[in-house]
């Protein structure tokens, strides 16, 4: 399994989650920090739970998404690339400004997101 596809998938149930949650979504926000010698650049720690048969909206962020799958699965979307199952004790990425969304099946997952990103920046922009 591609590691990049999962954590692509991971961080898009987190990014959706901070702006408008999902029935039965949760999000809980760990740390927020600037990264020391990176200017403007800050990096977030979340732990995501996804119930289950959910799909996120489509979207992308200014930064990039790594995340680790704590217990379940989610099948990563993203535009113009294969679908990627992340199981328990998985951890993929999503690059910048990829468009990607993620689903759930029986079992929902839960996840432990890490965004670093530009200061400032939204943390997600939802696209059509």
């Amino acid at each position: 399994m591609n590691t990049n596809s999962c954590l692509a998938f991971i961080s898009l149930f987190i990014i959706f989650s901070s702006n408008a949650l999902a029935e039965g979504l949760k999000l809980e926000n760990l740390m927020k920090e600037r990264l020391e010698g990176v200017p403007n650049t800050e990096v977030v720690v979340s732990k995501v739970q996804i119930p289950p048969n959910t799909t996120l909206p489509k979207h992308w962020h200014p930064g990039e998404e790594f995340a680790y799958v704590i217990k379940g699965s989610v099948t990563l979307w993203q535009k113009d690339k294969d679908d990627i199952l992340i199981k328990e004790g998985e951890a993929g990425k999503v690059p910048l400004k990829q468009i990607h969304t993620a689903k759930t099946g029986e079992e929902g997952v839960t996840l432990l997101v890490f965004r670093v990103h530009e200061e400032g920046k939204p943390e997600r922009i939802k696209v059509d």
